[in-house]
């Protein structure tokens, strides 16, 4: 499995626009359906919630790809 690091300004961001940044779908939108498809894992849990606030020291996982939240900065 891939891990990449992803940085984030301020203290949060969106689950669905993350996925939109680091490139596991081309818009929000789509990541609002992967996630409702239960498809992603935030910490090795399956989370449906499209706007869940994802922070600093958190894992995404999507399709054996993974990203970890980092602050920008770090």
């Amino acid at each position: 499995m891939s891990t990449e690091r992803f940085e984030v300004e301020g203290a949060y961001i969106e689950l669905n626009q993350l996925l939109k940044l680091v490139g596991f779908c081309a818009s929000g939108g789509e990541g609002k359906h992967l996630v409702a498809a239960g498809l992603v894992e935030v910490d090795g849990l399956v989370e449906t919630r499209m706007r869940c606030k994802i922070r600093p020291g958190q894992r995404i996982r999507f399709e054996g790809k993974e990203v970890t939240i980092v602050a920008a900065g770090e």
